[in-house]
């Protein structure tokens, strides 16, 4: 039986589903579960404004067996197809089974909500937003994700394929050592910028939080709106992305590059808080909350992942592009190994056929450690 899923309690289940399947999984991190309701709480996440959505749980015996998501993104659904999303787009997420009977059924239940909508393909899994958590895991599983990645047992890709859907794009991490140098050439290039006036790369400034967040968030919508499944940040998204990202943001290792004073492009590094989260396992009480607090205020022995960067698409395919993204790596490789500890960094996810920031991966000899996939389907 699949059974429609509303209201708080209904949400609250929903979430604690999802937490006992990751609980299985050897190498997955506990998140907050205040952090993973607020996620799905149409009243709490601005997602939601332009979304519609229904939530899905799999019984069998009196037992939750699974759950889904189906939902509808109507900026996504005023994008042009070549982009991946376009008119007819319905997306899953949240996808979770106990074996490929109970996967079958929540996809197709989760198709039909969507047909019933007026949608003609699916898209997924994305959870919720395309900007919250895409695509399904589908290389990496020997360890442990970083912060804000999802991590999937392997048998969902093969039940999803089962269930009539190909791979309609895959996302790449890249891990990075930063106790080692850059290579000669890498080197060069940064010093050339260095001794470029025009050039600045500064930190950003918490001082005045909203100001950085509109600024990198501009560059952003930008930068990425050519990209396939790009959706624009509304200004309602933006001020939350900015409330949630305050408590994580280090000054010293998140940066934005100016050219004759004007930003132009940008670069996020978070600690990787999922090392405190595995350790207190996902829980704040009784002394979750002080462990998680201390290690904010000054993470040690912190590796890094960079889930963001962007450059303004007038200076894409220029050698500025790519001499700014090395600068910026360079300072924040620096400062995160110099005044954090960090040994590694994440770098993703990266859309397999965006060539340049492909490239800049293999110059700074970066390799892919994690796979994700997002599927399709004909309704």
């Amino acid at each position: 039986m699949i059974e429609e899923i509303g209201g708080k309690k209904g949400r609250a289940r929903f979430v604690d589903l999802g937490r006992s399947f990751a609980a299985r999984e050897q190498h997955s991190v506990p998140q907050l579960r205040s952090e993973q309701l607020e996620l799905v709480d149409p009243d709490k996440n601005p997602f939601f404004g332009h979304a519609s959505h229904q939530f899905f749980i799999a019984r069998r015996d009196s037992r939750d067996v699974g759950r889904i998501s189906a939902h509808i993104d109507r900026l996504a659904l005023e994008l042009p197809a070549e982009q991946g999303m376009g008119p007819g787009t319905g997306m899953f997420g949240y996808f979770d089974a106990e074996d490929e009977g109970v996967a079958k059924a929540l996809l197709a239940r989760a198709e039909e909500w969507l047909r019933e909508q007026g949608m003609t393909r699916a898209l997924g899994p994305i959870s919720m937003s395309v900007w919250e958590e895409p695509g399904l895991l589908v290389s990496g599983q020997d360890h442990s994700p970083m912060i804000m990645m999802g991590h999937h047992p392997a048998d969902y890709a093969h039940w999803i394929e089962a269930a009539g859907y190909d791979r309609a794009k895959t996302l790449l991490t890249y891990d990075l050592d930063v106790t080692q140098d850059f290579p000669p050439l890498v080197r060069r290039i940064v010093q050339s910028g260095e001794r470029n006036d025009r050039i600045r790369i500064r930190p950003v400034d918490k001082s005045r939080w909203a100001q950085e967040v509109e600024i990198v968030l501009a560059i952003l919508n930008d930068a990425w709106s050519k990209n396939w499944g790009f959706v624009p940040f509304t200004p309602d998204e933006i001020a939350y992305a900015g409330k949630k990202l305050k408590p994580i943001i280090r000054e010293d290792i998140n940066m934005i590059a100016e050219l004759d004073g004007r930003p132009v492009a940008f670069m996020l590094t978070f600690p990787d808080v999922n090392r405190v989260l595995k350790d207190i396992d996902g829980k704040l009480f009784p002394f979750g909350w002080f462990r998680l607090l201390r290690w904010l205020r000054k993470p040690t022995a912190a590796d890094m992942r960079v889930p963001l960067m962007g450059v303004l698409r007038e200076l894409h395919n220029s050698r500025l592009a790519s001499q700014l993204a090395f600068m910026m790596i360079s300072n924040i490789r620096d400062n995160a190994a110099s005044r954090y500890g960090a040994q590694r960094a994440e770098i993703g996810w990266i859309l397999d056929d965006n060539q340049g920031m492909k490239a800049i991966a293999d110059a700074i000899e970066s390799s892919v450690n994690r796979e994700y996939a997002i599927y399709r389907k004909r309704l």
